[in-house]
This record gives C-alpha cells, sequence and structure tokens, in this order.
C-alpha cells in the first residue's frame, strides 16, 4: 500500500506542471510568423486570428512578416524556436514545399507541433472573357484539341495555384506548358494578351476582377458551390466529375510544444474562429473555419502532403 501511494503521489506530481503551464499560457506576448508579405491572403487572416487571441488572452500576440522562398525560411526559423509556445507559425501553403524542394533545413513532420487547422477556401478557374471559352467542359475540349499548344499561368512554380492546375491537367487528360508569373495581375494580363489560356486564383481577385470584365470564372475547385460565388459551377459539375481541392491555413509550433500548452492554444483558436469579427472578416474573403483536433490535424497534413506529393511526380516536376 505504501509503494501505491508513493506511486499515486508521483504520478499526480508530474503531471502539476503540465496543467500549471496550461492554466498559466501566455503570460507574457505572442509571436506569430507570417511567411508571406503584407497585404496577402496570409498575412489578412494571421492578423485577424491574432486580435481575437490577444483579446481572449489578454496578451499582446504580434505578427511578423518573414518571406521568402515559399515560406520555407519562416519555417526554418520555427523549428529551431523554443517550443513554449510563445513563437507560432501560420502558413498556406506548408504541405507543398516538401515536394518542390528536395533539400529543406528542416523536418515538415517531426520538428512541428501541428496545432490547428484556420479556413481553407477553393480556387476560381478563370480565362480571358476574350477566349470564347464559355464552361470548364469547353476548356477542356479545347485544349484537347491543340495538345502541347497551349499553356496555363499561375502566381509562381509551386503555388497552390499551379499545383491544383497541375492536378486540373492529369484528370482532364490535358498536356500543356506552365508560364509563372509574380501574382494575379500579371496572370490577368497574360490571360488577355493570349500568352495563357486558364489559370487558378484566389476566389477574392477573381470576383473583383469579373466584376470589372477582366475575367470570367468558369468554376471553382471544391466539390460545393463557393459562398463567394455562389452562381458558379464546381469544376466536378460542369466537366470534371470527382475535381476536390481546398487551399488552406493553418497554426503550427516548434516540436515537443507541452501538450496542455497545444490543448490551449486549439480551443482558444477554435473560439477565435466563431467571433463576429472573424465571422465578417471570412465571409468578405471568402474563406470558411475549419476544425479539427490537433491528432486530426496532424493526419489531416501528412495527407495533404502525400496528396502534393503525388501530384508533383506524377505531373513530371522535378523538385528544385
Amino acid at each position: 500500500m505504501k509503494i501505491i501511494r508513493i506511486l499515486t503521489f508521483l504520478a499526480v506530481t508530474m503531471c502539476l506542471p503540465i496543467n500549471a503551464d496550461a492554466q498559466e499560457y501566455p503570460t507574457k506576448p505572442v509571436k506569430v510568423i507570417i511567411p508571406f508579405s503584407a497585404g496577402s491572403a496570409t498575412d489578412v487572416i494571421g492578423r485577424g486570428v491574432s486580435k481575437q487571441l490577444s483579446e481572449i488572452w489578454g496578451q499582446p500576440v504580434m505578427n511578423e512578416n518573414l518571406a521568402g522562398k515559399g515560406g520555407t525560411i519562416a519555417a526554418s526559423v520555427i523549428a529551431k524556436a523554443p517550443p513554449d509556445g510563445y513563437t507560432l507559425f501560420l502558413h498556406g501553403a506548408f504541405t507543398i514545399n516538401p515536394s518542390f524542394f528536395s533539400n529543406l533545413p528542416y523536418d515538415p513532420l517531426k520538428d512541428f507541433t501541428h496545432i490547428a487547422p484556420l479556413v481553407r477556401q477553393p480556387l476560381a478557374l478563370v480565362v480571358s472573357p476574350s477566349a470564347g471559352i464559355k464552361s470548364v467542359s469547353h476548356l477542356i475540349a479545347v485544349a484537347k484539341s491543340k495538345p502541347r499548344q497551349l499553356k496555363f499561368g499561375s502566381p509562381g512554380t509551386g503555388s497552390a495555384a499551379h499545383l491544383t492546375a497541375e492536378k486540373f491537367k492529369l484528370m482532364a487528360g490535358i498536356d500543356m506548358g506552365h508560364i509563372p508569373y509574380k501574382g494575379g495581375h500579371e496572370v490577368t494580363a497574360a490571360l488577355d494578351a493570349g500568352d495563357v489560356i486558364f489559370s487558378f486564383l484566389p476566389m477574392a481577385f477573381a470576383k473583383k476582377s469579373a466584376g470589372q470584365g477582366k475575367l470570367l470564372v468558369l468554376g471553382v475547385t471544391s466539390m460545393q458551390r463557393a459562398s463567394l460565388m455562389p452562381e458558379v459551377p464546381t469544376i466536378a459539375e460542369d466537366g470534371l466529375a470527382g475535381f476536390d481541392y481546398n487551399h488552406w491555413w493553418g497554426l503550427w509550433g516548434p516540436a515537443a510544444i507541452p501538450t496542455g500548452v497545444v490543448n490551449k492554444i486549439e480551443k482558444d483558436v477554435a473560439r477565435s474562429l466563431t467571433t463576429p469579427e472573424l465571422k465578417k472578416l471570412f465571409l468578405k474573403i471568402g474563406v470558411q473555419p475549419m476544425s479539427m483536433s490537433s491528432a486530426e490535424f496532424a493526419k489531416f497534413v501528412r495527407s495533404e502532403m502525400e496528396s502534393m506529393a503525388r501530384t508533383v511526380k506524377q505531373s513530371g516536376i522535378k523538385p528544385k
């Protein structure tokens, strides 16, 4: 009985630091690193979430923009940060980079704590109004009639738009080249000039450009119609059954953050996503909240990495 009492006492005392950490966290400012420039979609989402977390925690939650190499520079910083929950990482292309960079300075699974997903958003399949293409099925037919003659554009090699287009090509059985640009405005100009035949762009940008007569939106990449443009059919509805892709954003930290702290961040992130302020922001930019436990999120991240790797391999893209 004495031994049992001793073991019970040790078990209880071993749990105390973890619970205490979770109850006290955070006791000082928290930094969230954003791997893209100010004004980007990732930055807008990050600042919105950080503001709500700051109000929940009663501590400053500060954003730091650290752009470069598709987010790998920022990820490297996070991988080496103290595992205390005070340096976090918000990204929207974390699962793509392992397929595009052959020598990452970190292990994308082992060097991070996968905390929580944030929001997701379909992309819009767009063409120039002057192209005379009126539907997804029409685009596929045109591309098949001119194998290796046409090109598609994207806002950069390795971007979500690039990978989505490669997946579209594979599923549609079409063969065309890729021209990367620096952003959506450059892609729009290339579409108008006839340099490329189609592209995938963020919903908010596509809606604004379509309203100005610069683009025609043929379809959205999700299985359900997008709330931002409910009149536009899904790609699966109109020409390519089974096609499904959502770009998404999540929150990470360095590996080995105490479980109690992870659970608190996860819980408070979920709470922040339901606030009226973020609901208004999400409606404006056309994203939808996601909900998973940290364990479920870790499995989701692995699955997404494997899916991206298959697309890159089947497309014949050579990692850098």
